[in-house]
């Protein structure tokens, strides 16, 4: 799969820039601040409905402008398929998949397979749950799509549950006024079960999957120095195994929820879900949280990246890889190892300020960024 076109419209910095990328390695350089970074973090907005720098749609669009609009041709089999994506902050998005409308703008989410690693990604190993969480979810839609239905429907009825508790739980606080009716948590609780289930499920599956890979690219980048451990965490299973049975996990989240009632009324908020859990990043005994060394850190979140698009190479089509910014951050081997491991991807995506930081492995397309321009230069 190849990114053959991209084009933005009050995109972040860009008023409006149409850029064609070959197959292989293509870097795009520039100076901090001058947009290179914006264009490849559309194309992993467009991939997963997420940006890798900020939680909400608002920063991604064009200061001034009611919306953003990300257009791509996307390679893939001897077809092309085309992407439109409208990005309205505060309200729905739109999407376009070959000019035609569809439902849903995260109908079009998965169909472009990319794998994005930038400085941020030290947050999976340093930083809170959500991060790898996230990492998680979007992995498991790359895989399979559905489930970014599944996400956003558990995400809506955890949403309206907390906004029960919290409306009860304010109206006991103020001596009774407002209303403390709970009788319809019982509906709210089986669907959260229901979708919980099916995205606790896929996340499962997925985690049994994914970790020999995570373990093999560790053992590249570091020379075989340490060996990594992924553990799926739900506080509320009490420490008993997790299958990836959906109907079993649907019952079990169930039990939890009517378990937990009477401390989620107490404080106004649910306690139980896939929204709580977290996945233990461990190196040998330890976990790598606070324990590995800043180099072990960058090895471990290349390791989950690089798992990530050799997974879905091995499963379905290899992603386009999207390195932004990392080569700065690397010293010399580990740029080596990286830059080995991705050159024969079918396109990789680089960006950075300094062309040298980039290791002859990686020669191919070069762009010039400057000033809300991009140039062609090789």
């Amino acid at each position: 799969m190849h990114v053959r076109r991209l084009e933005l419209t009050d995109f972040r910095s860009w008023r409006h820039v149409d850029v064609e990328f070959p197959e292989g390695p293509s870097v795009l350089v520039g100076p901090n601040g001058h947009g290179k970074t914006n264009l490849v973090e559309s194309l992993g907005y467009l991939a997963s409905g997420g940006s890798h720098r900020v939680t909400n749609d608002a920063p991604l669009v064009r200061q001034g402008a009611a919306a953003a609009v990300v257009r791509a041709a996307v390679g893939h089999d001897g077809r092309e398929l085309r992407l439109d994506l409208t990005i309205n902050p505060g309200k729905a998005n739109k999407a376009r998949l070959n000019r035609n409308a569809v439902p849903r703008a995260r109908d079009v989410h998965g169909i472009l397979k990319a794998v994005v690693f930038a400085p941020e990604d030290l947050a999976l190993i340093r930083g809170e749950p959500e991060q790898r969480r996230r990492m998680l979810d979007e992995l498991l839609i790359a895989r399979h799509p559905r489930f970014a239905g599944v996400r956003a429907d558990y995400d809506r009825v955890v949403k309206q549950r907390n906004t029960l508790l919290r409306t009860a739980y304010l109206a006991r606080k103020t001596g009774g006024r407002g209303n403390t009716d709970l009788h319809t948590l019982d509906v709210w609780d089986r669907h959260l079960a229901e979708y919980g289930g099916d995205l606790l499920a896929g996340r499962l599956a997925l985690l049994e999957s994914f970790s020999p890979y995570v373990i093999k690219a560790y053992e590249a980048v570091s020379a075989g120095r340490g060996r990594p451990q992924l553990i799926y965490q739900a506080g509320w299973a009490d420490d008993e195994p997790l299958t990836a049975d959906r109907g079993v996990l649907t019952a079990r989240l169930h039990a939890a929820l009517a378990a937990t009632r009477s401390r989620e009324t107490e404080r106004g908020t649910t306690l139980v879900g896939p929204h709580r859990d977290d996945l233990s990043l461990r190196l040998g005994d330890l976990p790598a949280k606070g324990y590995a060394s800043h180099g072990e850190c960058w090895s471990y979140a290349l390791a989950l990246r690089l798992g990530s698009a050799d997974l879905l190479q091995a499963e379905s089509v290899a992603p386009v890889l999207i390195l932004d910014d990392v080569f700065a951050e690397l010293d010399t081997q580990r740029r080596d190892r990286l830059a080995s491991m991705v050159s024969g991807a079918p396109q990789v995506l680089v960006t950075c300020a300094v062309s040298e930081d980039v290791p002859g492995a990686l020669e191919g397309g070069r762009y010039d960024i400057w000033e809300g321009e991009v140039r062609r230069v090789v």
